[in-house]
């Protein structure tokens, strides 16, 4: 099928600042679709069929693609593959069928403003998503640029700065950038006090050093502290040798079984932000540990499945990775797992107890894979010294589901 979306990006300065080509697609059009503010920017008397966005956009979605082989031209903010509808469109309609005409987003103006380079900046929109996200992109000195859900989002994001120990850094928010309204406004996170401000903006945060928190790197084997829990926690030297070997690539998908707190399946997402992960865990007090952990961390979208396994992994996307921390000795789990890892997959099982390494020698003899004997020592008090105090050794199992051949 020929061409018949298009989606023009479109900025403060209306249509008189579309480039040629999005204005052609633009005359051309027999529907046009947008937001209020967008459709507003016609003129008056334009007598074309316009279709406003609706709440859920998944229902507008629907009658773009109702009108397969018309001429319509979206307007839209920015660049629309930039956290805009163009990346929701491309999901239902291939690209063979779409024109995109991007404008400068609102983050290549930000920096233009503020003198920041573009391959410098951490981004994210906190349109219709939890503000716990920055939580991720936390650490001293960064430039971060957040696309706001409305005109409370600076507030929040300053109270969220402070809460983790980066009330001295600096804000600046930039309103209706482009446009005759244009505003800039500066400010320090744990001072912020500013709400007379527009819908339409977009928060610039350059943090200074925390003044308490200990630091969260994207690294695997953050400190014991930063999760809360009831000694169910794969220690942090472990941790760090359990995501090693569980190998997070951008997009993959873990199955962490036996959650406990959840620090696997967050560490595995931190690596990345594309990273998924679904944690399955049945204790009631752990399954709130987990979902306090995830916020805190910034990946408040971990998917939390709060029933016992195997029974819980039924219907579950095919994972990329398998980590099994808990209950691997639980009748029929590892033969599940096995089967529900897709070819190429990791299956990653720490086991402390004889009981439970039986499981893995036994998953080693049918599957293959190699066996790790991990102990660690940290130095403790003893008296007025110091003496090694060994934790409990982990056996580790990793084995890679081979692909079926031809």
């Amino acid at each position: 099928m020929q061409k018949w979306l298009s989606v023009v990006g479109i900025g403060e300065d209306g249509l008189a600042g579309i480039s040629p080509v999005g204005r052609s697609l633009l005359n051309q059009a027999t529907v046009i679709v947008g937001g209020e503010r967008h459709l507003a920017m016609l003129p008056p008397e334009d007598p074309r069929e316009q279709l406003l966005w609706t709440s859920p956009i998944a229902d507008s979605v629907q009658q773009v693609i109702q009108r397969r082989g018309q001429a319509l031209c979206i307007l839209a903010s920015g660049d629309p593959l930039c956290y805009g509808i163009g990346v929701t469109l491309l999901r239902h309609i291939p690209i063979t069928e779409i024109t995109l005409v991007p404008a400068p987003s609102a983050f290549s103006l930000a920096c233009a403003r503020l003198g920041w380079s573009r391959t410098e900046v951490e981004t994210l929109s906190l349109c219709g998503r939890d503000p716990a996200l920055l939580n991720a992109v936390l650490y001293p000195g960064a430039k971060i640029l957040v696309l706001s859900a409305d005109k409370t989002t600076p507030s929040t994001v300053a109270e969220s700065l402070t809460t983790q120990g980066y009330g001295n850094s600096q804000i600046t928010v930039l309103e209706r950038m482009g446009g005759p309204q244009e505003r800039l406004t500066e400010g320090i996170a744990a001072t912020w006090t500013e709400t007379e401000l527009d819908n339409l903006n977009t928060i610039a945060l350059h943090l200074h050093p925390p003044a308490f928190s200990p630091l969260s790197p994207q690294t695997p084997g953050l400190p014991d502290t930063a999760y809360h829990h009831d000694g169910q926690l794969t220690k942090r030297e472990v941790r760090a040798v359990t995501l090693s070997s569980l190998a997070p690539l951008p997009g993959q998908l873990l199955w962490d079984v036996g959650a406990g707190c959840g620090s696997i399946a967050i560490e595995w997402m931190r690596t990345d932000r594309r990273c998924r992960a679904i944690a399955i865990e049945q204790h009631p007090t752990r399954l709130q540990y987990i979902a306090n952990n995830a916020t805190a961390l910034g990946v408040p979208h971990l998917t939390i499945i709060p029933k016992p396994a195997p029974d819980a992994l039924k219907n579950l996307p095919e994972p990329d990775a398998i980590f099994i921390g808990g209950g691997i000795t639980t009748p029929d789990l590892l033969e599940t797992c096995w089967q529900a890892l897709r070819p190429g997959g990791r299956l990653v099982a720490n086991a402390v107890t004889v009981e439970s390494e039986q499981t893995l020698f036994q998953g080693y003899r049918q599957w293959g894979g190699h066996l790790t004997r991990i102990a660690i020592q940290r130095a403790e008090p003893v008296g007025k010294f110091l003496g090694w105090k060994a934790m409990a050794p982990v056996t580790q199992w990793v084995v890679v589901k081979l692909k079926p051949i031809g």
